[in-house]
């Protein structure tokens, strides 16, 4: 009865052990299933962009300052009054300017009379000289006196007009139409103009017309230039998209903490007035731009149909190129030669090779448990392919 039992146990473990390598056989030999992924040559626009951050500011805005120090009497504006070119926008008390004319203007006065006597006695000393009865250094003594006076006279009358500038200096006016964007100083204020400008007023022309101030990183700035196409939003209106253009790229370059950039100025209609100074742009720049052009995917030059995919009446047509799109033709893989133009990664300009509406390969996919060729499976014909089954089989007996 034992006996029994062990040849029972012995029959049902041939048996387990032959259902699994059944099992591991013929699960090795699942039949494999392979589909291509495709793309159509189609009319498209191809783009590349950079992203930068950029601050609004007015195309011209002017700093108003004052030439002559004094306390400030009147202020005529403020913050966001409108003023026109020429506009009284604040005064200084005049007080000392007055007194310095009238200084100026007593010394002229006082220098015209010395002139006068001067020129009196130049002309009495000549009139001896011409007679003899005068030495030669008396006369030039005499005309020397009255050529001094002369100069005396053309300073002070300077002195005068220097006097009535500065009067006119206190009164303060718009240089340009525009809008007081800030006000610097208040009524009772003394302002000092000994060693720079004080700064009173910042006047902007024209705030519908604005521009953008762009840092661009020095690996981009190669692709900028004058009359791109630009979109920038601000933070203040985020559902809005506002369009410019590049009119100017500045050859100063700007270090900060070893990064290199350079400005941009970009053109910002703001005809809304929504755009405000000083508010920070998020810019895109579109550096090339093709529109309507026949282009397929980059990935489709990528391709190459392998041999191990092919099916038992499928065949390869290749033609010699440097860039080749393929098309499965019914059973037939084959290669379409193509010149390509510009790129952005993406997408690809197809010039000329291919007709637009033409289905080509991009990718395959496999199925049905088998590990797809190396090759295929990243796309790439420069990878190399497997060994085939042959080759295995001889290197395996050589090494036994």
């Amino acid at each position: 009865m034992k006996k029994i039992n062990k040849n029972v146990w012995i029959a049902l473990a041939v048996v387990a052990v032959a259902i699994i390598a059944y099992f591991l056989l013929s699960g090795g030999k699942k039949k494999e299933t392979v589909s291509f992924d495709t793309a159509k040559v189609e009319n498209t626009n191809i783009q590349t962009s950079i992203t930068a951050t950029g601050t609004i500011e007015p195309v011209t805005s002017v700093t108003v300052g004052t030439q002559v120090s004094g306390i400030v009497s009147h202020l005529y504006v403020d913050y966001n009054s409108v003023v026109k070119k020429g506009q009284i926008i604040a005064e200084l008390d005049r007080t000392n300017l007055i007194s310095e004319l009238n200084t100026a203007k007593a010394n002229l006065s006082s220098a015209q009379s010395s002139m006068n006597y001067q020129q009196s006695n130049y002309n009495r000393y000549k009139e001896l000289y011409d007679k003899g009865l005068v030495s030669a250094d008396e006369f030039e003594s005499a005309r020397l006196q009255y050529q001094q006076a002369k100069e005396q006279v053309n300073s002070s009358r300077e002195s005068v007009q220097r006097a009535q500038t500065n009067l006119g200096y206190a009164t303060i006016t718009s240089p340009i139409d525009g809008v007081v964007l800030s006000k610097s100083v208040e009524e009772g204020q003394t302002v000092a103009s000994s060693f720079n400008t004080p700064e009173l007023f910042v006047i902007a022309k024209d705030l519908t017309d604005m521009r953008v101030i762009a840092d661009i990183d020095e690996a981009d700035i190669g692709g900028v230039k004058e009359g791109q196409r630009v979109t920038f939003t601000v933070d203040a209106f985020p559902d809005d998209t506002f369009e410019g253009a590049v009119t100017q790229v500045r050859q100063e370059a700007t270090t900060e903490s070893n990064v290199v950039t350079y400005e941009v100025v970009i053109s910002a209609p703001n005809s809304d007035l929504k755009l405000k100074p000083g508010l920070t742009a998020n810019v895109t720049i579109f550096t090339m731009e093709k529109n309507n052009i026949l282009a397929v995917p980059s990935k489709a030059l990528r391709f190459v149909p392998n041999e191990m995919l092919l099916k038992k009446d499928q065949k390869i047509e290749d033609c010699e190129g440097d860039h080749k799109l393929w098309t499965l033709e019914g059973d037939v893989f084959k290669a379409h030669k193509v010149e390509v133009g510009t790129t952005n990664g993406v997408m690809t300009e197809i010039v000329s090779g291919i007709g637009e509406g033409t289905e080509v390969l991009t990718d395959f996919n496999m199925s049905g448990g088998g590990e797809a060729p190396q090759a295929e499976q990243a796309g790439n014909p420069f990878m190399p392919r497997p060994r085939n089954n042959n080759n295995n089989k001889n290197n395996q007996q050589k090494k036994q």
